[in-house]
């Protein structure tokens, strides 16, 4: 055997090894979870010999194990035979079933289990039954109160086989019916006979419709003697079979006479009041106790839609929703004037009206029998408040839904243009795939552009765009902004020019970054709308004073605006003319962004009409001056790499966003860690010392903000690693929720090499 045999036998040993030490492992998790579960595991033969007890049975019924191995199960356990029949039906249809049974413990007593059992006849030692079962005693306790309390209050259970027609009464029933318990069950033509006559079709419609819907809900007079009735409330579950036919329907029946009697009394006292209701502005529901509406007046009919006979029985709850109408009522006892209690009252149609309301209880001869509800519609009054609440919620599901698209759009195109970066920086290409990277480098860009306007303007829409005010170098400001488009510039021959009145100081204090994007926006319009001559930039200076009022000028000698579309220029959404859209990539929202920046800076803008080619736009804005001695804030930081190799932690679940990130650190010199989620970030960070963590914001199981409260609060600060959120997010806020849950700095995807780098060297 050559040494290259050697080393393979010797894998499949160690594999060999690592499989059964798996193996042991796994018996041993099993003997473990049967040696601490609470529920009863019973395995037997098909002639009921036992085969195997979990430990749990010493717990419950007193034996060892091994005292019910071996033996028959009846030794200890007492089924009713009838459970045994239904059982074994199961088993042979399905191979597997639930039972109740009694088992007898060691010491005599009786105790009920719940048993799934299943019927395996592949097991390895030939076909056996498994039954996990849970202690129910205490529930068979409870179920014969019921039965006791069902009794008391006039409750009985009955049950009608459908195919056959017959109904089986419980006993309790044939105590309200005033039957004597008979052989033979009563059929459905039996129980329809005694129903008062002008119940009877009624019912039969009921029954119809409960069992094509599954539910029967009705009130009757039951004739138990001659001439001698009794107001029965009768509720029902219908079951089905496979082919969804109706089998039987399940139900109870309560005696409700004497509810019966109190609502006619209350309805005799309530008419009185027939002519108040009639003639009141506001409606007026009567309820009994129970909150059933009794009777109402024509302006509730208008109110809610429905005649006063449709009304009449029906719960008020249906009508004012989830609101807890028994505490309202019981509340009104102690005081009527609980005018915040209903709000609202649904419709027949489906609306919903604002009311004010008052509830006063209805006394007679001292006693409570009802109530009255008065409602005064106030939904005018509350459209101006109703719309406000509307535009609210708009703005929030705006963003809302800004912020997932936000995410959702860039985490892939933070994996698009970052392997493209790489593959451009790294990689040797022929000319032709070269070209081609470059396309899907712009077109990523492009895209994120557009991303990016939607995102400013609704920002800026919402009003959650806010100024950040620093010292800048009004002058330098420019020149790098011409510097972005002057390659594009460049290409097309134009010429760029900018010219800054010398009374226009250089450093100034202002919201830099919005002035950019100002400039930015308008000499790119001009730059993309221009073919020959080129664009100026002007800034002089309006007057002198404490704050220093600039016009900015941005002239071009494009294709022009038509005067008739000046009015449209600063809509969002909107272009020029239908070959713009053809010819011109955007989203229509440049000058829309422009205009709301100008404002929220405290300025305006406007464009200059005039005849023929080229476009004039001047925008004025007043920014403040500051001292010179702050100018070393304006120096950048020098960007001289530290040297240092560090030990960075990507904490990313997105597979491609990883391997762009880890790419770049390595890159860069430094060794990387992955992490797929938050718990996997402690986890590393529980063994490990890193010197910063990229943190992925939007992670499965624990989001980066979660972790890094836990990384914070469990560190000490010198051991702590630097967090640098990394997130699709672009909303106002999330830098900001970002660095309060203790985040050291925020980067936004897509993720650029030089912004990385540019981190790094902030912190080492």
């Amino acid at each position: 055997m050559n040494g290259h045999e050697g080393q393979q036998s010797l894998g499949i040993d160690e594999t060999r090894e690592l499989w059964s030490r798996q193996e042991v492992e796994a018996e041993e998790w099993s003997r473990y979870i049967l040696t601490n579960m609470n529920d009863l595991v019973y395995c037997c033969d098909l002639n009921g010999i036992g085969l195997f007890c979990s430990p749990s049975v010493t717990e419950w019924l007193g034996y060892r194990p091994e005292e019910v191995v071996g033996v028959k199960y009846t030794a200890w356990c007492q089924p009713d035979p009838e459970e045994l029949g239904k059982l074994s039906r199961q088993l042979l249809r399905h191979r597997r079933a639930t039972v109740e049974w009694r088992l007898r413990s060691k010491a005599g007593e009786e105790v009920w289990f719940e048993f799934a059992v299943r019927l395996n006849k592949d097991a390895p030692k030939g076909p056996m039954l498994l039954a996990v079962g849970r202690e129910m005693t205490k529930r068979k306790q409870e179920a014969s109160i019921l039965a006791e309390t069902m009794r008391m209050t006039r409750v009985g259970s009955w049950e009608w086989n459908v195919r056959e027609g017959d109904i089986e009464l419980f006993d309790q029933l044939y105590a309200i019916f005033g039957l004597e318990k008979q052989t033979d069950p009563p059929s459905g033509a039996d129980i329809l006979s005694k129903v008062h006559p002008v119940d009877r079709k009624r019912m039969v419609e009921a029954v119809n419709v409960a069992l094509r819907s599954g539910q029967f809900d009705f009130e009757c007079r039951f004739e138990i003697r001659r001439e001698e009735y009794l107001y029965l409330h009768l509720r029902g579950i219908v079951t089905y079979d496979e082919e969804m036919n109706p089998v039987k329907m399940s139900g109870t029946v309560q005696d409700i006479t004497d509810r019966k009697r109190v609502e006619r009394d209350l309805q005799e006292t309530v008419e009185r009041y027939n002519s108040l209701k009639k003639y009141n502005h506001d409606a007026v529901f009567s309820l009994d106790l129970d909150g059933r509406i009794i009777n109402a007046n024509a302006v509730a009919e208008r109110l809610t839609g429905y005649k006063i006979s449709d009304m009449a029985g029906k719960p008020f709850s249906e009508f004012i929703g989830e609101q807890p109408l028994s505490q309202i009522l019981s509340e009104s006892m102690q005081d009527a004037s609980v005018a915040k209690g209903i709000d609202k009252i649904h419709t027949k149609y489906g609306h919903t009206s604002e009311v004010l309301t008052t509830v006063a209880p209805i006394m007679i001869n001292k006693k409570n029998v009802g109530f009255y509800i008065i409602a005064k519609d106030i939904t005018e009054q509350k459209q101006l408040l109703i719309a406000k609440e509307a535009a609210e919620s708009t703005n929030r599901a705006k963003s809302e839904f800004l912020a997932m698209m936000s995410h959702e759009i860039r985490t892939p195109m933070n994996g698009v243009i970052g392997m493209t970066d790489l593959m451009l920086e790294t990689t040797e290409l022929t000319e032709t795939q070269t070209e081609y990277l470059e396309i899907i480098r712009k077109s990523g860009d492009t895209l994120l552009a557009i991303i990016n306007d939607i995102l400013d303007f609704a920002k800026i829409e919402s009003g959650k765009s806010e100024l950040h005010e620093e010292m800048f170098d009004l002058r330098k400001l420019i020149s790098e902004t011409l510097d972005i488009v002057m390659v594009r510039a460049m290409e097309k021959g134009l010429s760029m020019d900018f010219n800054v009145s010398p009374d226009v100081p250089d450093r100034l204090f202002g919201d830099a970054d919005r002035l950019r994007q100002v400039l930015l926006n308008l000499i790119g319009n001009a730059v993309k709308f221009t073919y020959t001559g080129g664009v100026t930039v002007t800034v002089r200076r309006m007057e002198q004073g404490p704050d220093v009022k600039l016009c900015f000028t941005v002239q071009d000698t494009g294709i022009g605006i038509p005067k008739e579309k000046i009015p449209l220029l600063f809509q969002p959404f909107s272009q020029l003319d239908h070959f713009m859209t053809r010819r011109f990539e955007g989203t229509g929202l440049g000058l829309a962004i422009t205009k709301k920046l100008v404002d929220l800076m405290g300025g305006d803008i406007w464009v200059e009409p005039h005849d023929g080619p080229g476009a004039t736009f001047v925008f004025c804005l007043a920014l403040k001056q500051t001292e010179d001695q702050a100018g070393e804030v304006m120096g950048t930081l020098e960007e001289v790499p530290s040297g240092k190799k560090l030990n960075i932690l990507i904490a990313e679940d997105n597979e491609i966003n990883r391997i762009v990130l880890k790419k770049m650190l390595e890159r860069l010199g430094h060794a990387t860690r992955e992490a797929a989620n938050g718990l996997e970030v402690l986890q590393a960070v529980a063994y490990e010392s890193f010197d910063m963590i990229f943190m992925d914001v939007h992670m499965p199981e624990m989001n980066g903000l979660e972790a890094t409260r836990v990384i914070k609060s469990k560190l000490l600060p010198e051991k702590c690693p630097v967090i640098v959120a990394v997130t699709a997010n672009a909303l106002a806020g999330d830098r900001e929720n970002c660095l309060s849950a203790g985040m050291d700095d925020y980067m936004s995807k897509p993720i650029k090499p030089a912004v990385v780098a540019k981190i790094i060297r902030k912190f080492f």
